[in-house]
C-alpha cells in the first residue's frame, strides 16, 4: 500500500502504535527483537534497553559502537531519572598536545579525539541500579549475533560502505585493525551477506562477564592503553579507570501543556529546549513546528 503525506496531510501526526506487553523500537529488526526478547524472558523495560543497545553494536557497527558514549533517561515508579554516560577527555590531552603533533584543529577521525567510551559503564550502572534480569543474560544475544552471524541489512550495508570510503581516506597505521576486522579484503559486506564478528562477540562476553570492569580496569583497559601508546592517542588505562557515569537531575521545559524532558549538558539536549522555548514565546497556536 502508498502511503502519500500529501494525501493525507495530518495522518502522519495522528499515527500511533499501542501495545499491551510492551514494544521495542529500533533502527534494525534483530536489534529490536532481541528487546522484544528480553522482554518476553522477564526483563524489564530497562532490560530490553540495554540488550538492544549491545546487539545494535554488532548489527550496525558503523553506527554504534561498543566505544560510544551514553545517556539515558529513565522513568521508575512516578519519578525520572537521567543517566549521563559521556566519557571526558584523557587527562594527558591539551591544545599544545595537539598542535605538537601537526593539527590546527582537532582531527575529526583516528585516535587524537578519542575520549573515554561511556556506553558498557552506562549499560552495567543501568543493570545494577534497575534491572531484573542477570546482566550476562542482557549481553548473551548480542554475542549469539557476533558469533553465529547475521544477514546484514540494506542501510546497515550502505552505511558500512560509507564508513568504508570514509575511513580510506587515512593512511595511518592506527586505521587498518578497523578494516581487518569490520571489511573483508577492503570491502564493506553487501545486503544479504552473512557477517560474523568473534572477536566482538569476545569483548562483548569480558563485558557481560565482569559486569564492565575488564572494560575499564581489566584486559580490555589495558589492549586499549597499549594500542594508544603504539599509535600516538592520548587515551591511558587511568582515564578508564576513573571513568564513573554520572547520575543526573533531569531538566525540562512546558512546551504547549506538555513537559519535555532532556538530560542537561554536556548533553545537547538543551539545544531542543531552547528551540521549543523561543517557539512557545511566539505564542502562535497556528505555526506548526513539524
Amino acid at each position: 500500500m502508498h502511503y502519500d503525506p500529501h494525501y493525507y496531510p495530518s495522518a502522519s501526526r495522528r499515527m500511533v502504535t499501542f501495545g499491551k506487553r510492551g514494544m521495542v523500537a529500533t533502527s534494525q529488526s534483530l536489534a529490536a527483537q532481541v528487546g522484544v526478547d528480553i522482554l518476553r524472558k522477564g526483563g524489564n523495560a530497562i532490560d530490553a534497553a540495554i540488550a538492544t543497545a549491545a546487539a545494535l553494536t554488532v548489527v550496525e557497527p558503523t553506527s554504534n559502537g561498543i566505544g560510544s558514549d551514553a545517556f539515558a533517561l529513565v522513568w521508575v515508579k512516578g519519578e525520572l531519572h537521567g543517566l549521563n554516560a559521556s566519557g571526558p577527555a584523557p587527562k594527558g590531552i591539551s591544545c599544545d598536545a595537539v598542535k605538537a603533533l601537526g593539527h590546527e584543529e582537532m582531527p575529526a577521525h583516528g585516535l587524537v579525539p578519542v575520549t573515554v567510551p561511556g556506553a558498557p559503564g552506562a549499560w552495567a550502572a543501568l543493570s545494577e541500579r534497575f534491572g531484573k534480569l542477570p546482566f550476562e543474560q542482557l549481553l548473551a544475544p548480542a554475542i549469539e549475533l557476533a558469533e553465529e552471524g547475521f544477514a546484514v541489512s540494506p542501510v546497515a550495508s550502505q552505511l558500512w560502505e560509507s564508513a568504508v570510503k570514509r575511513y580510506g581516506q587515512y593512511q595511518a597505521a592506527e586505521f587498518i585493525p578497523w578494516f581487518t576486522h569490520f571489511t573483508s579484503n577492503g570491502q564493506a559486506p553487501k545486503a544479504g551477506d552473512v557477517w560474523r564478528s568473534p572477536d566482538m562477540a569476545k569483548t562483548l562476553r569480558e563485558i557481560a562477564n565482569s559486569h564492565a570492569d575488564a572494560f575499564y580496569q581489566g584486559s580490555l583497559a589495558d589492549a586499549m592503553d597499549a594500542f594508544s601508546r603504539q599509535h600516538g592517542g592520548f587515551l591511558r588505562k587511568e582515564d578508564l579507570q576513573a571513568f564513573k557515569p554520572e547520575w543526573v537531575n533531569p531538566i525540562s521545559i512546558r512546551y504547549r501543556g506538555h513537559d519535555i524532558w532532556e538530560i542537561p549538558p554536556n548533553g545537547s539536549g538543551l539545544i531542543v529546549l531552547q528551540a521549543l522555548g523561543i517557539l512557545e514565546s511566539l505564542d502562535d497556536q497556528s505555526t506548526d513546528p513539524v
